[in-house]
This record gives C-alpha cells, sequence and structure tokens, in this order.
C-alpha cells in the first residue's frame, strides 16, 4: 500500500492533470469506478495501472478481480494519495493511469461514417466530454475536435464522458478546414448548429437528415464565425419554444444529433421496407 503523497509513481501520476505531461507521456487519468470499469471492459489493453482505496477496494471487488484478471495492476492507496491524484473535490476512491487513444481523421473516413460531430473551438471539459457522451449514446461514429478545442482527456472531460471516451473514436489535433474536406470527400454533409440557421424540424421533415450527416459545434461563447459557417453546406437553428434564450451547447448538441440519429434509422427502416 502506497501512503506517502510525495512516491515517485504518484507524483508522476498527479502530473497527468497537465496537457503538455499527457502530451509528453501518452498517459491519462480516468476517475471514478464507473469510467474505470468502462476502460477496463472494452479497452484493458489500455489500462496501465489502478489506484484505490481499501474501502473502494471492498466496494467494487469484482471491477478490480476483473482488472487484476487482465494483467492489470491494482495498487492500493490511502485516502491522503488518492486526493493528491484525483482530480474531483471529492474522489470517488479510484483513478486508472491509461494510454491514449486518439483516432487519425483518415480512419474515421476510411470507415465510411454516417454521424460524425466536430466541434470547433470548444474550451470547456465538461462541454467536450458530455458531448463524447451523447455522440456515443446517438451511435454517431466519431467526435473531431478542431482548432483550439480543450484537449478531450483532460480529467474533467474524461469524467464527463462517463466512459463513453473509450467507445467512440476521438480525433484531435487538425484543422476545421482538412476536416470539413476530408469529410465531404466521403460524401458527408456539412450542417452548422448555428442561430443564423434553418428550423431543425424543417430541415428534417425536408428529409435532410436521412443521409450521412457531420454537425459542427462552435465555441460556448460566441458560436461559429462567419468564415466558420462558410465551411458548412447549411446553418440549422434549434428552436426554442419557451422563455429560456438559449440552450447549452451540450443539449444543442444532443438534440442536433438525435434527431440525425431519428432521421437516419427511419430512413433504413423505410428503405428496408420497401426492399422487402
Amino acid at each position: 500500500m502506497i501512503d506517502n503523497p510525495r512516491s515517485p509513481r504518484v507524483r508522476a501520476a498527479a502530473k497527468l492533470a497537465k496537457r503538455s505531461q499527457r502530451a509528453e507521456t501518452g498517459l491519462f487519468l480516468v476517475e471514478g469506478p464507473q469510467a474505470v470499469d468502462e476502460a477496463v471492459r472494452t479497452r484493458p489493453e489500455l489500462v496501465r495501472e489502478i489506484f484505490v482505496t481499501p474501502a473502494a477496494d471492498d466496494r467494487h471487488r469484482s471491477l478490480l478481480d476483473a482488472a487484476r484478471g487482465e494483467g492489470i495492476r491494482v495498487e492500493q492507496v490511502s485516502d491522503a494519495v488518492l486526493a493528491v491524484i484525483a482530480d474531483t473535490v471529492t474522489p470517488q476512491g479510484m483513478v486508472a493511469v491509461c494510454a491514449l487513444l486518439p483516432t487519425a481523421l483518415d480512419e474515421v473516413v476510411a470507415r465510411g461514417p454516417r454521424l460524425v460531430a466536430v466541434l470547433e473551438e470548444v474550451r470547456d471539459p465538461g462541454n467536450a466530454g458530455t458531448i463524447i457522451r451523447v455522440a456515443d449514446a446517438a451511435g454517431a461514429d466519431a467526435v473531431i475536435l478542431t482548432g483550439s478545442s480543450v484537449d478531450p482527456f483532460n480529467p474533467k472531460a474524461v469524467r464527463a464522458s462517463t466512459g463513453s471516451i473509450f467507445h467512440i473514436p476521438v480525433v484531435m489535433g487538425v484543422s476545421l478546414e482538412s476536416a470539413l474536406d476530408r469529410l465531404r470527400s466521403a460524401g458527408i454533409r456539412v450542417l452548422a448548429a448555428d442561430i443564423s440557421g434553418d428550423d431543425l424540424l424543417g430541415v428534417r421533415a425536408a428529409g435532410e437528415l436521412d443521409g450521412p450527416t457531420a454537425w459542427l459545434f462552435g465555441n460556448e461563447a460566441r458560436g461559429l464565425t462567419p468564415e466558420q459557417l462558410e465551411q458548412a453546406d447549411r446553418a440549422v437553428i434549434v428552436p426554442i419554444y419557451g422563455s429560456a434564450e438559449s440552450l447549452n451547447l451540450a443539449t444543442a448538441a444532443a438534440v442536433c444529433l438525435y434527431e440525425s440519429a431519428f432521421a437516419q434509422r427511419t430512413g433504413a427502416e423505410r428503405g428496408g421496407s420497401a426492399h422487402e
């Protein structure tokens, strides 16, 4: 058991909260039993080690037995040590160190994606992680973070994804122009979520969400610039029927992605019925 907060292994893990250290080591932190469980079940080869308090070890014995069965190192640590490693104010007793798993844009395009989320200059890690989770739930094929968007392996972003970071391909470090050019070359239409756009329900009713689609989402504070909007095929607005001034970015992304998911599945069912 490690009970020294200044232990070299503890200090090395704690440094992974910094983007520079993640880039240098190729490692990132996954905090909490739910996210760690997703990592162990779906991508055990990426999990390097798990730090756990004795109490959490008792509570999550089956998860940790599965990790040990995969050859993953599980190390008991004191509460004080876990507090040094964890990013949250009230840790849940478990933090894993995992290898980064970014995907190349060419890999995504080669798979013939039908639904993609593109994040341009999204700065809040909670929003980025939540959109990754939503994209995963909606059956999207990838999430692409362009420009100066936040690092999706930031501890807060990873927590907000609640394990979806291990389920869906995530592309980072590409320019918006190159990302959209490559997606269009694969026959994907680019729709920008923006207040200047056409009503989402009208766009769906016209059948324009049935085909392969990339949704472009902009910065939380100012949205998409005119130059960024010009790179999309069409701008679309999520209508507000009540008195709210606007929607949170992640909420708007959830609506857009699910509308596409519904439309694509409805279209596939119609096509299947017609074929039969």
